[in-house]
Formats: structure tokens, C-alpha cells, sequence
């Protein structure tokens, strides 16, 4: 458990240095659209339709402080305004994904304080992107970094992926939905386990639990989110953002209210051009020309 505090463990949030990418990601990347301090975001792809935010605290091992989950907001907000991009791949390095919350940051915290400031409320804005968000994770998912990969829509995993809850060792418990997410996704036992030792759990485990969709070996897993993104990007946004809100309604309710919600959504279709192209396009057997109408 001491070598999870060290990892947990974090400094004070200060100018991060660019981290490199591997070969397979340079062949993607196109300019920053925007500079920021403890995260880089670009255009990648070959139409340059994905957006792709890395986390960039190196030293700190993407440690999230409340600076950079601001930085992370802030480039959802501009890449969900942008109608070029269909998907949003967010990674670290092949070291961390993110290691944890700053605990140096977070220590001085009050109960008092935590409750009139709403603490943690403005982390969870990936989870309410109306676009796919694709998490890529290598490396330490733990804690905090952990609930972050699970608020995104789909994980794909570096084959030396560790992901965990070790707040118990801190003397804390989950507080951005390690509790909840993997209890869903993982069922209680598991997560109990998970939550009650603070343990890790290897990339091969996670997918066999349901946590993550796919294992890639750590070179190529950011390049695999980027096609997957690309593909996601070749259907109707409209239609996209309607399926998400189906499967996500599906995670967060009952079966009932979710086949009863699913089957709204379906007959919504029918009232775009999108459905209407789809289909005809199937039909005439050619490639369909979507215009999120």
C-alpha cells in the first residue's frame, strides 16, 4: 500500500513539459488548436475529425488538480462547438493516465468547505459530453484517474494498464464515482473488493470485468482509440448523440423506463433526414451522406 500513496501522491500544479508521442500518434496529429497549461489537445485523424486531449503533468503523473479539470472542461466546451469533430479521445502518457487527484492540493480540505464550495462538482463535464468520449489508458488509472477513464463512453486499455480505488489508504473513500461506476459496471462484489483494499487490477482483468472494451499493447492503444473515434465520426452526429443518450439511460435506470425510453428515441429517427439517407442509401447500395438533419 506505500507504493500506492506514492503514486497517489502529487505536487502542486506547475507548468508541465510536453510529453511524446509514439510514432504510430505523430502520423495522426495536426497542430494545437489552443495552448494550454496541463493538458494538450489536437485534431488527429485523417480528416481531422477527432479530438484528442492528453493529460500533461508528467512529473506529477497526470495528477488531476482542479487546474487541469478546469483545462478539460474547457476544451470540451470548444470541441463540442465544433462540427467538424466527431469523437474525443482523452489519454496520458504511457506511464499514468492519471494517478490520482492532487492530494498536496486536496489535503487542507474541510467538510465545511468541501460542502459550501460543492467539491468535485465541476470534475464531472466529460460525463456529460454529448459527444463519444474514448478514454485511452496506460499506464496508473487509480483513484481519481480511475473515475475519470469511467465517466468517459468507452476505455480502451494499454496491456500495462493498472486501474484501482485506493482512497481507503488515504483515510477517504471515492468521491467522483469510484464507488458507483464500478459497482455497475463491475458488479458489487468486485467492487467492494476494489474499494475496501485499495488493490489494482491489470488491463486483462478490467476487460474481463466489463471496465474496459479492448486491451492493446501500450504503443497502439491510442492509435486504436483514434480509429475507433474515426469510425463513430462517419455516422450521423444527430443519430450518434441519440444512441448514446439511449445506452447511457440504460446504465442509469430500469429496464422498463429504458426499453420504454430506447423505443422513443427509435421513433425520434424517423422524423430526421439522417434515418430517411440511412435507409435509402442501404436500398440504392451506396455510401450514406449525413447532415445531422
Amino acid at each position: 500500500m506505500a507504493n500506492i500513496g506514492k503514486i497517489f501522491a502529487s505536487r502542486a500544479c506547475g507548468l508541465a513539459k510536453a510529453a511524446n508521442y509514439s510514432n504510430n500518434v505523430r502520423f495522426y496529429c495536426c497542430a494545437s488548436p489552443k495552448a494550454f497549461e496541463f493538458i494538450k489537445t489536437e485534431l488527429v485523424g485523417e480528416k481531422k475529425n477527432v479530438a484528442l486531449i492528453t493529460l500533461n503533468r508528467p512529473k506529477a503523473l497526470n495528477a488531476l488538480c482542479n487546474g487541469l479539470m478546469s483545462e478539460v472542461s474547457q476544451a470540451l466546451d470548444q470541441f463540442e462547438a465544433d462540427s467538424t469533430v466527431g469523437a474525443i479521445v482523452i489519454t496520458g502518457s504511457e506511464k499514468a493516465f492519471a494517478a490520482g487527484a492532487d492530494i498536496k492540493e486536496m489535503q487542507p480540505n474541510t467538510y465545511a468547505k468541501c460542502i459550501m464550495g460543492n467539491f468535485l462538482n465541476n470534475w464531472t463535464r466529460v460525463a456529460q459530453a454529448q459527444k463519444p468520449v474514448i478514454a485511452a489508458v496506460n499506464g496508473y488509472a487509480l483513484g481519481g484517474g480511475c473515475e475519470f477513464a469511467m465517466m468517459c463512453d468507452i476505455i480502451y486499455a494499454g496491456d500495462k494498464a493498472k486501474f484501482g480505488q485506493p482512497e481507503i489508504a488515504l483515510g477517504t473513500i471515492p468521491g467522483a464515482g469510484g464507488s458507483q461506476r464500478t459497482t455497475r459496471v463491475m458488479g458489487k462484489s468486485k467492487a467492494m473488493e476494489m474499494c475496501l483494499t485499495g488493490n489494482m487490477i491489470n488491463a486483462e482483468e478490467a476487460e474481463r470485468s466489463g471496465l474496459v472494451s479492448k486491451v492493446f499493447p501500450a504503443d497502439k492503444v491510442v492509435g486504436e482509440a483514434i480509429k475507433l473515434g474515426e469510425k463513430i465520426s462517419t455516422f450521423s452526429p444527430l443519430i450518434v448523440q441519440l444512441c448514446k443518450e439511449a445506452v447511457n439511460t440504460a446504465y442509469e435506470t430500469t429496464l422498463h423506463e429504458g426499453l420504454k425510453f430506447e423505443r422513443r428515441h427509435f421513433h425520434a429517427t424517423f422524423s430526421t433526414k439522417d434515418r430517411q439517407e440511412g435507409m435509402t442509401a442501404f436500398v440504392e447500395k451506396r455510401a450514406p451522406k449525413f447532415t445531422s438533419e
